[in-house]
């Protein structure tokens, strides 16, 4: 089955190692260099090799050392432009052939994020990073961008000699660079077969502190003291995730904290996750992502979706991981707690992007669909909610879980949709195939909104915040002194956030209740940043005026989408505030991640 979001052709032709050799280059904005990809051809008397790319300059492409001829085809407005290699001479089938390519990436490269010294922490050095997923990789150098097909790969990077480059690979040396005595090459080697949308590369004064066995945690040296306490669990999670789906197979498990407008909360890249800076809260509330690109190591790194349409595979099986960690860390409640909150949001994504809409479905139909405009938390959450349908529904966590490591084992190195997860699932489960077929799998599959059956989930942490959210609801105006700071006394981080969600699923308060909530709680005093995400957008919800610079300056002083977008988007829907978003966004706009950029500006109607 074709890849709708690839040009490529991997059932012609299969590229199973690259090695890059390449500089960045700052005051171009640039990646220049050759990426030789090691093809093999999977079909007799091969004559050609497509690769897909996005605004990437090619100047030479040779095979085995011999020129070979190449052609871009046409452009799409969103996949890019399929590169041609004709070979001097055609492969048989089985017959490897090394393609070398002398390629340029573009300054507005969609994979590539360069700051100047003063958006840094440490206003000194340049810094650069890539995020490859869903489809960004082609945006550096020509390849076969679909995570049907695992590459292994081994680079040589050249940088100026102050900064230090990490790649998601072992670390492999570095020398003095032999044309540029102001430069050094950092050298990497990844070893274990990778689709390139966990090809990662991050430039920068990044320092560094040992926090685990095989964990390093780096970061500008402004942050990295507060990341090694932030994130000092990430030992007794991997070896928890170990327990649960099988051996790290992976060397090294470092984190990397990025600038601010880094889009997402983390990214599993091997070896190295990356992680905005927006985790630290200063007691590890904020873990459970760590937990989660942890888990990753087995669910999507392992075992791959083999096309964007089945991304629940990775992230479903993902989320389930991440809260079995939480459940052994902090116990079977908390589990229950997390899930719950995780059917909340997607109850919330589901408000947002209408009952209706496909992109609500757990597989996707990603015909002419950009896979960053149908991201959402859908492939998470009701793949999650699925699979613990299936725990309760199948005997509980321990048999649950033999399945999932059993299915690491079975799809470990490979790329599968989701009939392959099925067929295995009730092969497993062969003994309680009548179960199964109770399930409505056409309506949990290929259904918009939410699910058809909703898992039972337990309360205990949960009643105290629903206890306290239908208070405020249902307050008069006159009862609005009976709130005190004492009503979150015995309330942890986790169980604010949970008061604040559940407060976004209702119709706005009035805004004399968000008020008295400012007076008797001080959320404008709180920085977890999951809180006061919540809480400035209940504040514009409910036209608090006050609230409009707060939203602002943080739907700007970072960029991870998930808090960006929701709060510009609400700030475009307050008349008051309508005009002001736009003009922040497009003052703003220079300095933003192009993916962050793109995605806010079809929120706010400023699509270049």
């Amino acid at each position: 089955m074709a890849d709708p979001s690839s040009f490529s052709s991997p059932a012609c032709c299969l590229t199973r190692h690259l090695h890059l050799r390449c500089r960045a280059d700052f005051g171009a904005r640039a990646l220049r260099g050759t990426a030789a990809l090691t093809a093999r051809a999977e079909r007799e008397a091969l004559r050609c090799l497509v690769l897909d790319t996005r605004d990437v300059q090619v100047f030479r492409v040779t095979v085995n050392g011999q020129d070979a001829q190449f052609a871009f085809g046409e452009k799409h407005s969103f996949k890019g432009t399929p590169l041609e290699i004709t070979f001097p001479k055609e492969l048989r089938r089985g017959q490897e052939a090394i393609v070398e390519i002398s390629f340029e990436s573009s300054p507005k490269s969609s994979a590539l994020q360069w700051f100047t010294p003063e958006q840094t922490s440490g206003k000194k050095h340049p810094f650069l990073f890539s995020q490859c997923q869903a489809t960004h990789c082609r945006a550096i150098f020509p390849c076969q961008d679909t995570p049907a097909v695992k590459l292994t790969y081994y680079a040589e990077i050249s940088v100026p000699k102050e900064l230090v480059a990490l790649m998601s690979a072992n670390r492999d040396g570095e020398m003095p660079d032999p044309e540029d005595s102001s430069r050094k090459i950092y050298c990497f080697s990844q070893n274990v077969p990778i689709p390139c949308y966990l090809f990662a590369l991050v430039v920068g004064a990044l320092e560094s502190r040992k926090i685990g066995p095989r964990t390093l945690v780096w970061a500008e040296k402004e942050l990295v003291d507060k990341s090694a306490y932030e994130f000092s669990e990430a030992e007794a999670m991997l070896k928890t995730a170990e327990d649960l789906a099988g051996p790290y197979v992976w060397g090294q498990y470092d984190l990397l904290v990025l600038p601010p407008s880094f889009p997402y909360g983390g990214m599993e890249n091997p070896c190295l996750t990356f992680v905005t800076p927006t985790l630290l809260a200063g007691d590890r509330s904020l873990s459970n992502v760590i937990a989660h690109e942890i888990s990753h190591s087995w669910t999507g790194n392992l075992v791959t979706n083999k096309t964007w349409e089945h991304f629940w595979l990775n992230e479903g099986h993902t989320v389930y991981l991440e809260r079995r960690i939480g459940g052994r860390l902090f116990g079977e409640q908390f589990r229950h707690f997390q899930a719950l909150g995780g059917w909340r949001e997607l109850q919330n994504t589901i408000n947002t992007l209408g009952d209706k809409n496909p992109v609500t479905n757990l597989v996707l139909n990603l015909d002419e669909v950009d896979p960053d405009v149908a991201y959402s938390s859908v492939p998470y959450e009701k793949g999650f909610a699925l699979l613990f349908y299936l725990e309760q529904l199948l005997g509980g966590p321990d048999v649950f879980m033999g399945f999932l490591k059993a299915y690491v084992q079975q799809f470990a190195y490979k790329s599968i949709v989701t009939e392959d997860w099925k067929k295995f699932l009730y092969s497993y489960f062969k003994d309680k195939v009548d179960v199964l077929d109770k399930v409505d799998w056409n309506s949990w599959f290929h259904a918009p909104g939410m699910p058809p059956v909703k898992p039972t989930y337990d309360m205990t942490l949960a009643n105290a915040c629903v206890a306290l959210s239908q208070r405020w609801i249902e307050a008069k105006d006159s009862d609005l002194g009976s709130f005190s700071s004492a009503d979150l006394k015995e309330m942890s981080s986790h169980q604010l956030i949970e008061f604040l969600a559940l407060l976004l699923l209702e119709a706005p308060l009035p805004l004399s209740h968000v008020k008295r909530m400012q007076e008797a709680y001080d959320f404008n005093a709180i920085n977890n940043s999951e809180i006061r995400f919540r809480w400035l957008r209940l504040c514009i919800r409910s036209k608090w005026e006050e609230a409009i610079p707060l939203a602002l300056k943080m739907a700007t002083d970072q960029g991870r989408m998930k808090f960006t977008r929701p709060l510009f988007r609400d700030l475009y829907s307050f008349d008051k505030s309508r005009d002001l978003a736009v003009k922040t966004f497009l003052e703003h706009r220079p300095s933003m991640h192009p993916v962050t950029s793109m995605l806010v500006g079809k929120d706010l109607k400023q699509d270049q």
